[in-house]
């Protein structure tokens, strides 16, 4: 059975395949279209030239909304002032017994 995330994927698959496949018999031979060659080879490469440099700035426009958009991240002095904190808070292994694990050692302050 295929989930619905392949089936997507799978059709992604094959319509791009189909273009690609479609694209190369248009630029190789538009004659077979009943098309004029040189013309319709400057458009179809004209045309691809567009999407990708359209898809690139979009790219990077998206970029660009993302960092703008993101808060900025803790300062390292925080987040290395909570890490010193919970080591200090934590039972040194040499203060308790063999037998006494971290869990009893907590369960022994709560009563």
């Amino acid at each position: 059975m295929v989930s619905k995330d392949q089936g997507i994927g799978g059709a992604i698959l094959a319509v791009c395949v189909i273009v690609i496949v479609g694209y190369l018999v248009l630029v190789a031979d538009p004659g077979l279209f009943g098309l004029d060659t040189l013309t319709t080879r400057l458009d179809a490469v004209l045309v691809l030239v567009s999407i990708a440099f359209i898809a690139i700035l979009a790219i990077g426009a998206w970029i660009g909304w993302t960092m703008a958009t993101t808060p900025p991240p803790k300062p390292i002095e925080e987040i290395t002032a909570e890490i010193t904190e919970e080591k200090k808070e934590e039972p040194k292994a040499e203060e308790m017994t063999s037998s006494e694990t971290p869990a009893t050692e907590t369960a022994k302050k709560k009563k």
